[in-house]
């Protein structure tokens, strides 16, 4: 990733604004080859790099029809030649110039240009037709055509050749069934007066020719137009152009599979023409022969901001110029500063997991440096609470779990992510040290790694998963039908691992016997299914390995993935990083980073990206970068400019603490610390264990089995796969309930040892017992109607009723919102 900061603010999707518009024909240079070629065309408005609308009831027209002629806004190739195809309305007129070549003789169906494309267009192959693992009606084909040679076998040659009839192309089956000439249970699929069924009775009628190896294979696809700045209600139709190693191209959009990222925003037919529903930056995704593309589509929130609102608002760094930029586009009005209190909370909570204590909040709230929100921060990343919580948080992602690790490897396991973490190590030495880990899993702590998962494909999985926040389990039985991943990289990749052996771990996993050792092989492949031979290992879009070297292959996979130039790695874990402190990442869900699903802010994650890359991978430096940002000090306040943002920043956004960060929350404020003394085998049954001394935290727990209905109710990450989704922090019902009713609050503050024991003991004023409740809970002082109206309350009472007061004030205080949300 080598974008400059200064280039992503001219470039890319945040793009200057044209002082005037102009009038362009799409794709531009035309080129058609070969009989029956066409290109569909697009009339629209151009304001500098982006397009602002299609230029609706124009009038095509063809100076030479004799070479193309022009259809309902599409050339057709008729001979070779040179054309010049003209747009006309209201007086303009835009031209363009077509090149047509290679016309001549009868047409030559191709079966992976032409063929295929048809039958996935009109759904045949798809998971829920002949796609399926078993077919449908005795007919089997690949899921979106993957296999091209055994799609050719089963149409031209399974059930003795049946399906197609050479000498009379209308009577067979793949044409009949689909017209519905023949009974079909997926119904009508094909009209026999289309161009798609002409090509395939042409192509049956030729004799069904097979794919030709020496066909150029697919390079890339393109989408136009790439960037529309649009209203909501206006439409605008795509073009997606196939790119080929030959240097040859052709118009595939009538074959082309389209998605939007966010419905919310625009919505898109099977034709691909779209429909801007919302307000906000959206893309629809283009796929075609496992190639993906995007076209980015950005609809206003309003009009009319007072720039000023933009140029003038605080920046303390890049993040806020590519914030804020984009809030000037969408028309979104940035909210403010928040307050000192909900700053030091905010940033106590997200950087160290645990609020800030009576005499921290005191000091700061009291403190009038200018400096002392960045002098906090610089202090928050050296605490060792810091270590706790992101240790906590990388073993969701490294998956420690006692229910799948011996109780000696879940404490090695721990302890390495542990002393990564408290050394700083950077992320792509953490990656290497993983992927690549070898010996006993008692002393070398990352080799449980592949105790978790113990296949070549389940290994591949999650490190893809993990390391790049890439889903890759479709491409094990066929090419990835979302994404650009194909079977035969899937394989390749999980080639990488099928040397990897261990050894050991006998004995009763309740009394923690047994030794696991991780070690690799010098020979040894995994067999492709489908072809029943190994495919030569190499990394997703890497070169591949020599398959007879001995060395072991994690070494060329590891160098591969932490490569600075790999932006799946570097992209991946930034925006981890940023999801921990703003609740959602850029992109969303945060471990899905397929193409098919960019960013909301792709400027802005590219440019964290790198300035992880330059730091060397230090993630407390981009840590700082967030924490030191205006963005992430905004305050929450809901403004009518920005009411409906959700996900651009122009306020902070409240979410629920994290299962554990409650519990530590409520176990520091009222003092009394939780015994964790059992853990949750896998069976269901429980063990007792005594790793935990009396007063550890739950951020200081080892693995996800240790029992606790506190922190399950809340939607812990039980750790079974390496996903975000095993997280849970919405509300519910039974949350309620149990810290209403439940023991984990209620107990707590009747306990002796509690802090209202403490408050009472002490014998301070009602004002000052009131106060500190509030500090202690909140971070803020109480306002002037709340301290008048508890002190009242509190006013002549004796101490046991005063106890019961202050333990119903921090129920209350402990069981609202701004307690439970960070804000």
């Amino acid at each position: 990733m080598k974008t400059t900061i200064l280039s992503l603010l001219v470039s890319g999707f945040f793009l200057a604004t044209s002082t005037a518009a102009e009038w362009v024909i799409l794709p531009g240079e035309i080129e058609l080859r070969g009989a029956e070629s066409r290109q569909h065309l697009l009339f629209v408005e151009r304001d500098g790099e982006a397009f602002t609308g299609e230029i609706a009831d124009a009038e095509w027209v063809s100076d030479k029809p004799e070479i193309v002629k022009v259809v309902d806004g599409e050339l057709i190739a008729v001979s070779n030649g040179t054309a010049t195809v003209t747009a006309r309305k209201d007086g303009k007129k835009i031209s363009e110039t077509v090149h047509v070549s290679g016309v001549g003789g009868d047409v030559e169906w191709s079966f992976n240009r032409h063929v295929l494309p048809v039958l996935t267009r009109q759904g045949c192959n798809m998971g829920a037709c002949h796609g399926a693992v078993a077919g449908k009606g005795e007919f089997r084909l690949s899921l979106r055509g993957y296999d091209p040679p055994a799609d050719h076998y089963w149409i031209t040659k399974e059930a003795r050749g049946r399906r197609i009839e050479r000498a009379a192309p209308a009577r067979s089956l793949l044409l009949t069934k689909p017209t519905m000439a023949a009974s079909h249970k997926g119904g009508k699929r094909l009209d026999s007066d289309s161009r798609e069924y002409r090509i395939l009775a042409e192509w049956i009628a030729d004799g069904g020719i097979a794919p030709d190896e020496a066909e150029a294979p697919i390079d890339r696809i393109e989408v136009a137009p790439d960037l529309s700045i649009l209203k909501k209600g206006d439409r605008q139709r795509l073009i997606v152009t196939a790119h080929y190693k030959d240097g040859t191209s052709m118009d595939v959009t009538d074959w082309a599979k389209f998605a939007s990222a966010d419905e919310a925003i625009a919505m898109v037919d099977e034709s691909g023409e779209v429909e801007i529903i919302g307000y906000g930056e959206g893309a629809v995704s283009a796929l075609y022969s496992s190639n993906v593309a995007l076209a980015r589509f950005r609809s206003p929130f309003g009009s009319g901001l007072d720039p000023e609102i933009f140029s003038e608002a605080p920046r303390a760094n890049f993040i806020d110029e590519l914030v804020l930029t984009q809030l000037e586009q969408l028309q979104l009005k940035p909210s403010g500063r928040s307050s000192d209190g909900d700053f030091i909370r905010r940033a106590f909570l997200d950087t160290i997991g645990s609020l800030p204590k009576l005499a921290e909040t005191r000091s700061f709230l009291a403190d009038e440096n200018p400096d002392k929100r960045t002098k906090i921060i610089d202090d928050l990343l050296q605490r060792p609470e810091f270590v706790d919580y992101w240790t906590y948080r990388w073993a969701d992602v490294f998956l420690v779990n006692g229910q799948v690790l011996r109780p000696d490897a879940v404490k090695a396991y721990y302890q390495w992510i542990r002393s990564g973490v408290e050394k700083n190590l950077p992320w792509d030495d953490m990656a290497r040290q993983v992927v690549t880990a070898t010996g006993l899993s008692t002393e070398e702590g990352a080799t449980n790694f592949y105790a978790v998962h113990q296949d070549p494909e389940n290994m591949a999985e999650n490190v893809s998963q993990a390391f790049l926040s890439l889903s890759i389990n479709c491409a094990k039985c066929h090419d990835h039908p979302l994404e650009k991943w194909t079977n035969d990289q899937y394989y390749a990749f999980a080639n990488l691992f099928s040397r990897v052996r261990a050894k050991g771990w006998g004995g009763d996993p309740r009394n923690g016997d047994g030794i696991r050792t991780v070690y690799v092989e010098p020979r040894g492949d995994l067999i492709q299914p489908r072809t029943g031979k190994p495919q030569i290992p190499a990394p997703l879009d890497g070169e591949p390995i020599d398959p007879e070297a001995t060395e072991d292959r994690r070494e060329a996979l590891a160098a591969w993935l932490t490569d600075p130039e790999n932006d799946y790695f570097s992209r991946s874990i930034t925006n981890r990083v940023w999801a921990a402190f703003f609740g959602d990442g850029l992109v969303s869900p945060v471990d899905d980073l397929r193409a098919s699903n960019p960013a909301s802010n792709e400027p802005l994650l590219n440019a964290l990206a790198a300035h992880l890359v330059k730091n060397e991978f230090n993630l407390k430096s981009l840590m700082r970068l967030i924490l030191n940002s205006e963005t992430y000090q905004r305050s929450g306040e809901v403004l009518s400019e920005n009411l409906e943002d959700t996900k651009y920043h122009s306020r902070y956004y409240p979410r629920r603490l994290m299962a554990e960060v409650l519990y530590d929350a409520i176990i520091d404020v009222t003092g009394v610390p939780t015994v964790f003394g059992n853990v949750v085998l896998r069976d269901g049954s429980t063990q007792k264990t005594e790793f935990y001394e009396a007063g550890t935290k739950a951020l200081q727990l080892y693995d996800s089995a240790v029992q606790s209905y506190f922190l399950k109710t809340f939607g812990r990450n039980e750790r079974e796969i390496t996903c975000e989704c095993e997280r849970s922090n919405q509300p519910s019902m039974v949350q309620a309930l149990h810290l209403s009713n439940g023991d984990t609050l209620n107990e707590k503050l009747s306990d002796e040892k509690s802090i209202v024991a403490s408050l009472i003991a002490t014998g301070g004023s009602d004002s000052k017992m009131l106060e500190e409740a509030y500090l202690t809970t909140l971070t803020r002082m109480p306002t002037e109607d709340e301290s008048a109206r508890l002190v009242g309350l509190m006013k002549n009472s004796d101490a046991a009723e005063k106890q019961l007061i202050l333990e119903d004030l921090f129920w209350a205080l402990m069981t609202s919102r701004e307690f439970l949300f960070q804000h």
